[in-house]
């Protein structure tokens, strides 16, 4: 799908991806509308130029206002994390319907692009690399059984509603304003105690993180480049990084030498898969590969994390 002068709606354009995507496409489409409920993302990150409409998803209704005929292509990353709730019924009953009333809304008024981002939380603990044909998808979180849900109900819309569905599964994100994620989850307890860091696990976890700038460009490959009804794609790098290597550089990042305190076990929490690299052969066939590694993606993560948080800590 060409995206220039496309009318477009991001769903969740207020927090991480979504403010990137935004202020990516905001020069090259047509008009470009945010729909955010503020739970995560924040206004100030919606770029100038672009629609901002606060509205709850889970409501038919905002949804009504959000959604208009006029659109070309929906891209729906809004979503909740286990930090929005504390019950693991609500996190899976209002991801599932914002996914489903957002979908069964664009039927309604005749608009069939969708992008969805999913996670590689739908594979649970799997080989590694993992492809996307890996089967059976048995994931261990709640957060994953809800996209994995949400991948189920798109493919129906892909092969029996007339949508065009990509769906992109993603690695770990870092990026600017980032919260919630274990660079930022560093940052902030260093900053507050420079001798000492808690570190949920054994330190050994080890992932794969993806830089928001290489993540938005990816996302936007593949939905240029894609053509199928529905197209599934791993978004990630080709290396990971171990969680202790994450406090290395973050504590040199910050200048500082702290002690890790280890709070021990292969996971740090309910859910975590301790093990993840996805496989990005397909997206390599696509045309589109990483410009930054795994380590290389923590690196600037934490210095954009460190800039919004405390910049007098950076040299230069």
């Amino acid at each position: 799908m060409d995206l220039t002068g496309a009318r477009v709606l991001i769903t969740g354009g207020a927090g991480l991806v979504g403010s990137h995507l935004a202020a990516d496409l905001v020069d090259d489409a047509a008009h470009v509308r945010v729909v955010d409920d503020l739970s995560k993302g924040e206004r100030d990150r919606v770029p100038d130029g672009v629609e901002f409409v606060r509205a709850d998803l889970t409501d038919p209704d905002d949804v009504a206002e959000a959604v208009t005929a006029d659109l070309d292509v929906v891209f729906h990353l809004a979503a909740y994390t286990d930090t929005n709730f504390d019950d693991d019924r609500t996190l899976f009953e209002e991801n599932t319907a914002m996914t489903y009333n957002v979908a069964e809304r664009m039927r309604a008024v005749g608009v069939t692009n969708l992008a969805f981002t999913s996670s590689s939380a739908v594979y649970g603990e799997a080989p590694r690399p993992t492809p996307e044909d890996y089967a059976p998808l048995e994931p261990i979180s709640i957060y994953g059984s809800a996209k994995l849900a949400d991948e189920a109900l798109l493919s129906t819309f892909g092969h029996s509603y007339g949508f065009t569905v990509w769906t992109v599964r993603f690695a770990n994100i870092v990026g600017p304003y980032q919260r919630g994620n274990v660079v930022p989850d560093f940052i902030e307890k260093l900053l507050a105690d420079p001798t000492e860091l808690t570190v949920l696990g054994d330190g050994r976890q080890e992932k794969s993180y993806m830089h928001v700038t290489d993540c938005v460009d990816a996302l936007r490959h593949v939905v240029e480049h894609a053509d199928g009804d529905v197209n599934t794609y791993n978004l990630g790098t080709r290396t990971t990084t171990s969680v202790t290597t994450i406090a290395d550089v973050v504590s040199e990042e910050l200048g500082v030498d702290p002690t890790y305190e280890y709070t021990g076990g292969d996971r740090g929490w309910t859910g975590d898969v301790p093990k993840m690299r996805l496989s990005i052969e397909k997206l390599a066939a696509l045309g589109w590969e990483p410009t930054l590694s795994s380590h290389e993606s923590v690196r600037r993560g934490a210095r954009d994390l460190i800039a919004d948080l405390a910049p007098e800590r950076l040299d230069g």
